[in-house]
């Protein structure tokens, strides 16, 4: 593994939950073989000609059954050094929003030779320290791999825009969620009113930004959370319950069962 200020060159998966890369985004490209993985509570294969983007969230993500032959290129970027590279095209929020119910996306024969190539040119381009514009060469580098990530992902799930104006929106929605308000707020009138719009606006925003409603991202996020806490054996359930702010144990249950699919003491069987 080779660290040059905020960007980390990896050929494995194993760090990918590493707390210590909890700032970083990463970015997987899969040569050969195939590799068994479980993200968000859900099982996916990375395999030959595959790209793979976690971005952020890193510690629900496990892994992995390797196959004898795989090999994979890593590369880790930090949140502040993504900030700088990020283009300025409204495409990102659709794309982290998908990517945290998929992180995975096949690619054609084009675009393996165009991603492989990408990762190549970063490579190249860390090696070069000496370069008199060296931040800039790496920025121009990153760049471009994400924006080739965006074209992938609307080749494959389509693009549709929304304003500069919605797209912040949605940012600070998903920022609500990542900071984890939803663990004791779970009703969308609570960021409606923090974002100073409606409900109902709040709603069609992401779901045209998405393809889903705001309720659906609440949930979602508090059910992965809640299912995490579960499979902790040093938290008691009233621990739980109390941490996401339930009324009564009855409730609680309730909420696991209708969204989890499961009883509480069903993840600890």
């Amino acid at each position: 593994m080779e660290f040059v200020q905020h960007i980390i060159l990896d050929n494995t998966l194993d760090r990918v939950a590493d707390p210590l890369l909890a700032g970083y985004l990463c970015h997987a490209y899969c040569h050969r073989g195939h590799c068994g993985l479980t993200y968000n509570n859900r099982e996916f294969t990375l395999q030959a000609g595959d790209c793979m983007i976690i971005a952020g969230r890193s510690d629900l993500f496990s892994s992995s059954q390797p196959s004898d032959d795989f090999t994979v290129e890593v590369i880790y970027v930090t949140q502040e050094f993504i900030q700088v590279c990020t283009p300025q095209s409204n495409y990102g929020v659709r794309g982290h929003l998908s990517l945290f119910e998929n992180p995975i996306m096949r690619l054609s024969p084009e675009q393996q030779r165009v991603c492989a190539n990408n990762f190549a040119v970063i490579r190249q381009r860390l090696a070069q320290p000496e370069h008199k514009f060296y931040r800039d060469i790496l920025i121009t580098a990153i760049q471009t791999m994400i924006l080739d990530f965006f074209d992938f992902h609307a080749t494959l799930y389509g693009m549709d825009r929304i304003s500069a104006q919605q797209h912040q929106l949605m940012e600070q929605f998903i920022e609500m969620l990542e900071n984890g308000d939803f663990r004791q707020n779970r009703e969308i009138g609570y960021y409606a009113d923090k974002l100073c719009v409606t409900a109902k606006y709040l709603s069609e925003v992401s779901k045209r930004a998405s393809g889903l409603p705001a309720n659906y991202w609440i949930t979602r996020y508090a059910a992965l959370d809640i299912s995490r806490c579960l499979r902790d054996r040093s938290l008691t359930f009233t621990d739980i319950a109390d941490m996401f702010g339930f009324s009564s144990m009855s409730h609680f249950t309730r909420y696991v069962v209708n969204n989890l699919g499961a009883k509480p003491s069903d993840f600890r069987e």
